[in-house]
């Protein structure tokens, strides 16, 4: 029956390997746990948008008072669509408080309000996930650099020690593809998990942008109560 010899466990390889190779394996163990962490913060992140934005839309569609909900969200730290909202109504009460001709223009400014509250909401969606695309893309050149490494190391000692038995060459190509089988283990995860996140950002995105729109005619239509002789000046 075979078993594994010391020199054959990962543990092993990874001490054995040459100083290059093994700076290039904790860099991308490094990178791989650093992925994780981000994936598991996003994705509560991402629960509790969802959750959130549950709760302020039907809180929003009751029935109740605008102002009564704003005085309730003004204080409190806020994301998604109350964060939008809390924008646009700080936005409408300085408009109330100011001259007629500033109010005049105050539907132009709520949408760019909204449109500027939805591009910071998103860009804090997105961060971090930079770093996952990157370990995507770049971790499995890395870890093939290790492995080229590794190899040109594993033939250098080989010309010097003019042996070419297999016992001698497979412990040293075997250290070498080690530094690409972690690149894989670093970039696979990576990859899914960004994928998985740019659709959650997309989606909460398009949630946003429809509460604007619905917003943003709610209040229109308050702006043409308030100025009914618009249209005919």
């Amino acid at each position: 029956m075979l078993t594994d010899t010391p020199e054959t466990t990962l543990l092993s390889m990874f001490w054995t390997a040459h100083p290059v190779v093994k700076v290039v394996m904790i860099g991308l163990l490094c990178a791989s746990f650093w992925c994780w962490a981000i994936i598991i913060n996003k994705t509560l992140i991402f629960r509790k948008f969802r959750s959130e934005a549950d709760h302020f839309e039907q809180s929003f569609w009751s029935g109740h008072s605008l102002e009564e909900l704003y005085q309730q969200l003004s204080q409190q730290p806020l994301t998604g669509a109350a964060a939008l909202f809390v924008s646009a109504m700080r936005e409408w009460k300085r408009s109330f408080q100011s001259q007629v001709a500033s109010f005049r223009g105050l539907h132009a400014r709520l949408d760019k309000v909204l449109d500027v509250s939805i591009a910071r909401e998103v860009e804090r969606l997105e961060s971090n996930l930079l770093f996952l695309a990157t370990t995507a893309s770049a971790g499995p050149f890395v870890g093939l650099f290790g492995t080229v490494w590794g190899i040109m190391t594993s033939f250098r000692s080989i010309a010097a020690s003019r042996n070419t038995s297999l016992a001698v060459v497979a412990p040293g190509i075997a250290e070498a593809l080690l530094a690409t089988a972690i690149g894989l283990f670093a970039a696979i995860p990576a990859l899914i998990a960004y994928n998985k996140l740019q659709g959650d950002v997309a989606r909460a995105q398009a949630r946003m942008e429809s509460f604007a729109d619905e917003f943003s005619s709610i209040l229109s239509r308050q702006i043409d109560a308030h100025l009914p002789n618009d249209r005919a000046a």
